[in-house]
Formats: structure tokens, sequence, C-alpha cells
């Protein structure tokens, strides 16, 4: 048993997939992504497709949704969640968005169809890695003209949360959806549920989430789940760091060139970008 806390972490695959992907608790997830469409949409129900899988790898380690929405007009469309960090993630989302969308082609008798394309989202939960240079930790995006702004087409939509960008603490919370992500983020360090989310259907997740209250193979599936993280979490760090100095190498080898470029001494070119004679000595003879 690792578990160190009394609520389970919800950014892993196990504790994302018990609070979001069973059907006894898709009133969380309706919940949720009501917040996440205010505005825009009213969900009234969603139905959980077939297709929902859990990656078997480290690597591929991933929970997938696939979601079929009605609205309160009536209209539906279909939403994929994830939680991933994968290699090509935009490239990935971007795929996962598009064939959902070629999915909804018949095999015949398509001229008839008329491309009737129904409403396509791709909401990716992001946790422990950015998706942009910003320090915003919502980005909604659509397909728009680059010249005027001006959307182009809005019926393929993409929802990306940086959960590491998400910083406010519980007293700057104003609205539900950031008590919704600081839930997300933190909950795994909450020793109760706060007096500010003092509503059923958070009452109900931290119910559910509480440690305690899974049984024995729950709770193994979880530990893994949760050292999985970790590991996963680790090499992430690991690469990270190996490319800052790979980076800052790179850098030290530049600035040596230039100096060796003007003639300078060995021995103080060594002392001034911090780099061995020999490594200056080989990077001199490549010059040469």
């Amino acid at each position: 048993m690792i578990q160190l806390s009394r609520y389970i972490d919800l950014t892993t695959d196990y504790g994302f997939k018990r609070i979001f992907g069973t059907e006894p608790h898709k009133d969380i997830l309706l919940s949720f992504l009501n917040e996440l469409f205010k505005g825009k949409k009213i969900i009234q129900d969603l139905v959980y497709n077939k297709n929902e899988q859990v990656g078997d790898t480290l690597k591929l380690g991933s929970v997938i949704f696939d979601l079929t929405c009605t609205a309160d007009d009536g209209s539906q469309f279909i939403i994929e969640v994830q939680r991933s960090h994968q290699e090509h993630f935009k490239e990935r989302t971007i795929y996962y968005g598009a064939k959902l969308l070629s999915d909804q082609a018949p095999k015949g008798k398509r001229n008839e169809w008329e491309y009737a394309i129904t409403e396509v989202y791709v909401i990716a939960i992001m946790d422990g890695f950015r998706f942009s240079n910003t320090t915003d930790y919502l980005h909604d995006i659509c397909l728009c003209n680059k010249q005027t702004g001006e959307i182009f087409y809005d019926t393929l939509g993409f929802i990306y949360i940086e959960l590491i960008n998400f910083s406010k603490p519980e007293k700057q919370l104003t609205t539900t959806l950031e008590k919704w992500l600081y839930v997300l983020k933190n909950m795994v360090k909450l020793p109760n549920l706060p007096n500010f989310l003092d509503d059923p259907i958070f009452e109900k997740l931290f119910e559910i989430a509480e440690y305690s209250n899974l049984n024995k193979k729950e709770q193994e599936m979880y530990d893994v789940s949760l050292k999985r993280k970790w590991d996963e979490y680790s090499l992430l760090n690991s690469a990270t760091n190996r490319g800052r100095m790979e980076g800052r190498l790179e850098n030290m080898k530049e600035v040596a060139h230039n100096m060796l470029s003007l003639g300078l001494d060995l021995e103080i070119i060594s002392k001034s970008v911090g780099l061995p004679v020999d490594e200056i000595q080989k990077l001199k003879r490549t010059m040469d």
C-alpha cells in the first residue's frame, strides 16, 4: 500500500476513470462539462460510447472517453475527453477529433447524407506538462481566419486545460469551473471537503474518491496507477533536465567557437565558458 492521503489523485488513470468514466457517476462528468461549456451549451444527458479505453503501458498511459451528449435544445454532439501525456500531443488530439468526424460518414449513400456532421469537441486535461508557452490554463480552439481572427468553422473544437498553469488559491476562486480545476489539481492534498465546495455534486465526488471507500482490489488498482504516474513524472523530469543540460552545453560550445574565431588563448576560453581545455581543442580541430 502506497496511499499517503485521504483522497485518491484524480489525475491518475484510475482516479480519472473512477470519477468521470462510469455510468453510475456520470452526473459528476455532466456537471463538470456544463461548467466548461457554460454560455455555449447546456448538456442534459450523455452516453458513454463503446470505445472508452485505458492505456496498458507507461508510454501510452491515458484514459479516453468517447461521449455522445444531448443538449437542452435536442441537438446532439460528440465529446472526447482525455487525460494523457503522449508524444506528438497536438497531432494526436487533432487525429482523434478528425476521426470522430470521419466516423460519422455512412458506408453508402453519401450523397444523400450531404455531410450532415454532428459537432465534435476534444477535451484534454493535462497534468504535469504544458500545451503552450503562455501562462493561460484554458485554451478554447477552433478553425479561424488567420488574418481576421473570424471563426471559419466551429463544429470541430478543441479545449485544452493546463492544470500546471492553474495556481489560484481557494480564496481567489470566483467560478464553479475554477472550483472544479482546483479540485482536479489539489484533491489529493486535501484533508476533508472544504466549506467552499458545499454542493451535492462535490459531496458525492469526495465520497467516491475517499481511499478508504475502495475495496481491496480497487485500492491495489489505484496504487498501481499512482506508481505509474510517479514513474511517468520521473521520466519526464529526467528528460527535461537532460534536455536543459544538452542545451546549456551547446550554448557553451557556441560561445567557445566564437572566442576561438577571435584567436583567444585556449586556457582563457576554458575558464570563461567552463569547458575543459581538451573540449576546446576538439572544437579548434573541427574549425581547422
